[in-house]
């Protein structure tokens, strides 16, 4: 069973699988809705997820599109499309609370909408925690 929820925890699930499939998304509309160059999703069965506290508000950011995300603090939690997924729900996996309970991504998709630097993002330096005056 793997549990997550919103940063101010009014909103709390669980899902009975493994995911289908673990994606990098980096189309304009989840680096918008994230504030975030890429977004993590796995996708599950919709009848396998099950909203334990809380109610997501749901936001149509495009004509399929649904977006779920928490009223109070924001965080997005869910995507769902009954044209492109049918009965699947899209999880961020930055919300599950073991994010490393799921299979790594297998893929990065929609990268013909990707930020340019971050195709190499993977050279920069790296660092524990936030740098130092000296680092």
């Amino acid at each position: 069973m793997l549990a997550g929820g919103c940063h101010c925890g009014a909103i709390r699930y669980e899902v009975a699988s493994l995911p289908d499939r673990h994606s990098l998304c980096h189309c304009s509309d989840c680096r918008r809705s994230a504030g975030a160059p890429f977004v993590a999703w796995a996708i599950f069965p919709e009848a396998d997820v099950t909203i334990l506290a809380g109610t997501p508000k749901v936001h149509a950011s495009s004509e399929h599109g649904r977006r779920h995300f928490c009223p109070d603090c924001g965080t997005g939690l869910f995507y769902t499309s009954a044209a492109i997924f049918p009965g699947l729900i899209d999880v961020q996996t930055a919300t599950l609370d073991d994010p490393d309970a799921v299979p790594a991504p297998s893929a990065h998709i929609q990268i013909a909408e990707r930020i340019g630097w971050i195709r190499d993002a993977h050279h920069l330096p790296e660092f524990e925690r936030y740098p130092g005056p000296e680092d």
